[in-house]
């Protein structure tokens, strides 16, 4: 067992490493050679990823991908994605390719709006309350204006502040539910900078208002925080074709593979064991665009997962129908996303996808990270209806295999030449490595 450590952050990156490897590797010098392997070689480079967090020993790699030919509202897009997962970015490459030839992707942003809340506890008459609410509400925003300045002339700010009683649910519980534009920043820091000038606003107004009695002058916050879920911050994308331009195989017509993909989208929204592996694929898309430019993909989980939920059962966050003879298939979801900000203008990875992308802005950056889902979420359907999801996911996972083998180049290029024509398994994989060695 490792002893407890005091001033572990301290400490430089190299004794970092010497602690860890003392007590948790055995002195091993190859774990060293690992870490430091994955140290950048440009010193100023490896101090900015140094600083990004705390206690950096080195570097976690993903790979920076492109999926081209994503055609989107009229304009053409090659999408960055930072992903491990190989058949994410063929998947999505395929399904831009045969929509491009078909009208595109469409999207557009609903609205924008965020949300923070200060949580607070208030002893006393609730209509008293709200009186006193109502007589601070211009100040308790005016009180803000040093923090919203800059915001407010990118076009941003407060949009409104709510007093909400849920003194039902918890005894004594109120809360400030306060509603935000951030332009095309992700706001984070900015709303809980608002936030908790509020919070101060409030205590200190609390305590001298005239109406209030001892007791209830004596507010108790407990914490001010924004809120990762936002059903106001939502972006749609959609496809569209005739029904006679989907695809046609062996066992499907193109009538009969539109009725079978709907009605795999209607199982996502009415089975919850489905729906989450559905509304996981789409992430795959989403999440690589998010990381690929610099902003939270946790914060986009939670709240898209939440908005997933919000009439009280977990469904798929995509639709598909037939009307008039034309396949409709789109999706709906919330993303809070940021073009300034954050690690945009610090990571140099970021600030290229961001380029790569034409520099949107926020809302435009929202269109292409809903269509990213989208397409993921048409060509794991696809395969699913026709070939099964294991055929395609499988050969992009065969050079994984091969590498775990330590595979020559001369071995791969004959496995590979194999299994074009040949189901890929683990254990397939490994016979054929063993049948060429041997």
């Amino acid at each position: 067992m490792a002893p407890v450590v005091s001033g572990f952050s301290k400490l430089s990156k190299s004794d970092k490493i010497e602690w860890l490897v003392e007590h948790h590797f055995n002195n091993d010098q190859n774990t060293v050679d690992i870490l430091k392997t994955y140290w950048n070689s440009d010193e100023k480079l490896q101090q900015l990823h140094d600083e990004f967090t705390e206690n950096t020993i080195s570097n976690y790699y993903l790979p920076f991908s492109v999926a081209p030919n994503f055609l989107i509202n009229g304009k053409r897009y090659t999408i960055p994605m930072a992903i491990e997962e190989s058949s994410v970015v063929a998947a999505a490459s395929k399904a831009a390719k045969f929509w491009q030839n078909r009208g595109g992707f469409n999207a557009e942003v609903l609205s924008t709006v965020k949300v923070g809340q200060v949580h607070f506890t208030f002893t006393g008459n609730s209509e008293k309350l709200k009186t006193f609410f109502q007589s601070i509400k211009s100040d308790l925003k005016s009180s803000t204006s040093h923090i919203t300045k800059n915001m407010e002339k990118r076009g941003g700010g407060i949009i409104d502040i709510e007093l909400r009683d849920k003194s039902t649910e918890i005894n004594n519980y109120y809360q400030l539910h306060c509603t935000f534009d951030t332009a095309d920043a992700m706001g984070a820091n900015f709303i809980n900078s608002c936030l908790e000038q509020f919070a101060d606003f409030l205590i200190q107004a609390a305590s001298t208002y005239q109406d209030f009695s001892e007791t209830e002058r004596t507010i108790e916050i407990i914490m001010s925080i924004l809120s990762n879920y936002v059903p106001e911050c939502v972006v749609r994308a959609w496809v569209s074709c005739p029904i006679n331009d989907l695809p046609k195989t062996d066992e499907l017509s193109p009538k009969q593979y539109a009725e079978k993909f709907m009605r795999a989208v209607q199982i996502a929204k009415v089975e919850p064991f489905r729906a989450v592996t559905h509304n996981k694929g789409i992430m795959n898309g989403i999440d690589a665009v998010v990381l690929a430019t610099g902003n939270d993909f946790r914060a986009i989980e939670a709240g898209a997962h939440a908005y997933a939920s919000k009439d009280g059962k977990y469904i798929s966050l995509t639709d598909a129908k037939i009307e008039n003879n034309i396949f409709h298939f789109s999706i709906k979801i919330p993303l809070a996303l940021g073009t300034v900000g954050g690690l945009t203008t610090l990571h140099p990875l970021v600030k290229l996808a961001l380029n790569l992308l034409g520099n949107p802005n926020s809302k435009k950056l929202m269109e292409i990270t809903a269509v990213a889902g989208l397409a993921q979420n048409f060509a794991a359907i696809n395969s699913l209806i026709t070939t099964g999801i294991q055929q395609g996911h499988m050969k992009m996972h065969l050079m994984n295999i091969l590498n775990q083998f330590q595979a020559t180049t001369e071995e791969k290029e004959q496995l590979i030449e194999h299994f074009k024509t040949n189901t890929v398994t683990h254990s397939e994989v490994v016979q054929q490595i063993e049948k060429l060695r041997n």
